[in-house]
């Protein structure tokens, strides 16, 4: 199989791109608009009384140092998914340069000027229009570019709440072990951001009575772009889908939907970590998921059946260079402990008490390996150590916190985790150049994601969990130097989810059901 250059990709997707563009600027207009809106009085009125200027600059400088995951995460609980949440935290993270260059810019007028417009007979109204905010504007100006910058790299991540934008493409990307997709996002991103400062640094040039005749241009600006970003963003379909980055680009995702089924659900983009609650919450109405993540018990979702079978077997297995094999004699046999102790059931309910009843990985660990007669003293060994890595979800956690307690119980090498990588990309890099020693992979993830075989060999291969283990395993070793060792007996594959009670009262049970009735008039 040739290999897909950037521009090809970009031209067969150019479509999907154009629609990124328009959120991404949507988001960051409309966000950066409102905090031009509450930044600028705010700075103004500090400025007037100073004795308010540390309380409220504090209190913006406090508000930007939050992680930006951290604060999607905050606004979901109040403002739901979409793009409100994503406004609202870009509106957060824009308003203290706007506030903090108002206010510097305003205090920094030259006092002899303010007494002469005073001596002139200025009302304060004309003091501020007339004098201050002019001589103040560059410096304002100056603060609105850095926020304009600022927001355009954070609202990369408004896909995580459904809000779509060029994040789409990146994550995407990150998960799928696709360079071509990152570029694809982060490309038009950084131009977006050079763009943007460049056109406001003109503004900055203009002078305040030029300015002020741009600025009535703004609004008419705002509401096309709002529009645009409206119409992209609406899904028309009678329920609401969202799908994980992830899933949009994979043969046993969205792709395979498509061409197996003819299902065009017209899902929106979200994150894993929110897409089960959406679908509580009534949010969303179908979503990508886990067929043994805990949540489904949790939020009683119905898994729909593949009744076509586009989802490969994706068993679990640690998966290891040889080499480190070879360094540490002792690892295969104490890691192939927790091989075929589990099934779907038992890894769902692991994952039950990790997603919904918020027990730590380290305690569920800690009590699957006594339930089982693992569980050992650790040994505070000092032969080596053994870096353990996992994805960025529960399942990875818990599964790298048994991992962890084996070898110091079992062996005398210390070890070293290093949990939450991100997607499967980032894990599989780490381990290739040796960032990291070993990690739970799935063999679906290895097959469709990091070997691509032609369709001809995954659907030879893909029919038993089995022939799916055997073929990676092979190649593994033939082209990385990397072993897969023994599945540990659960099935966490792909598969589309609805509420419990919607499925039954719409008669839904499997994905050709779907099908059906979405496209029943």
């Amino acid at each position: 199989m040739t290999q897909q250059s950037l521009w090809q990709f970009i031209a067969e997707q150019q479509d999907k791109l154009l629609i990124q563009i328009v959120q991404h600027l949507g988001l960051t207009f409309v966000s950066l608009l409102l905090a031009i809106i509450v930044g600028v009085p705010l700075g103004i009125l500090i400025a007037r009384k100073r004795v308010f200027a540390n309380p409220v600059l504090g209190t913006a400088g406090i508000l930007q140092t939050v992680p930006s995951i951290a604060l999607l995460g905050f606004m979901i609980p109040a403002f739901g998914i979409g793009a409100t949440p994503a406004i609202v935290a870009l509106l957060i993270y824009a308003l203290l340069p706007i506030i903090r260059n108002t206010y510097t810019g305003i205090t920094g007028v030259d006092p002899s000027v303010i007494e002469a417009a005073k001596a002139m007979g200025m009302s304060r109204k004309q003091l501020l229009f007339k004098v201050e905010l002019p001589l103040a504007m560059p410096v304002i100006i100056a603060g609105i570019r850095t926020a304009a910058v600022i927001n355009v790299g954070v609202a990369t991540l408004a896909s995580f709440v459904a809000a779509g934008g060029l994040g789409e493409f990146i994550f995407g990307g990150i998960s799928l072990n696709n360079t071509n997709m990152i570029l694809a996002g982060a490309i038009p991103a950084a131009l977006l951001a050079i763009i943007l400062d460049q056109l406001i640094a003109i503004l900055q040039r203009a002078g305040y009575g030029r300015l002020r005749k741009i600025l009535f241009v703004i609004p008419v600006v705002l509401v096309i772009v709002g529009g645009l970003y409206l119409l992209t963003s609406h899904s028309g379909n009678r329920l609401k889908a969202g799908f994980t980055p992830e899933f949009m680009g994979r043969q046993d995702g969205d792709i395979g939907l498509r061409a197996v089924y003819g299902l065009n659900a017209k899902p929106t983009i979200v994150s894993d970590a929110i897409m089960y609650k959406a679908a509580y919450d009534k949010d969303l109405d179908i979503i990508s998921g886990y067929s043994t993540d805990g949540r489904i018990k949790a939020y009683d979702l119905y898994v729909l059946d593949d009744d076509k079978k586009i989802f490969p077997p994706y068993f679990a297995a640690p998966i290891i260079k040889t080499k480190t094999l070879q360094k540490f004699p002792e690892l295969e046999k104490t890691l192939n402990l927790l091989a075929g102790k589990f099934n779907d059931s038992i890894m769902t309910d692991l994952n039950y008490r990790s997603d919904y009843l918020h027990q730590t990985p380290e305690k569920i660990a800690k009590d699957f390996l006594k339930q089982n007669g693992l569980l050992k003293n650790p040994r505070n060994g000092s032969v080596g150590t053994v870096r353990i890595g996992s994805k960025i979800f529960g399942e990875q956690y818990i599964l790298t916190e048994m991992y962890k307690m084996l070898i110091e119980g079992y062996t005398d090498y210390k070890v070293e985790t290093k949990t939450g990588l991100g997607g499967t990309k980032i894990c599989f890099d780490a381990l290739v150049n040796d960032a990291i020693d070993f990690y739970p992979e799935y063999t679906g993830t290895g097959l469709l994601v990091l070997l691509k075989p032609t369709e001809s060999t995954i659907k030879d291969v893909s029919q038993s969990a089995e022939k799916t283990y055997k073929y990676v395993n092979t190649e593994f070793k033939n082209q990385y130097g990397i072993e897969w060792l023994k599945p540990l007996g659960f099935n966490n594959s792909y598969a589309l989810m609805m509420r419990r009670a919607q499925s039954q009262q719409l008669r839904i049970k499997s994905i050709s059901d779907l099908k059906n009735y979405l496209d029943t008039p």
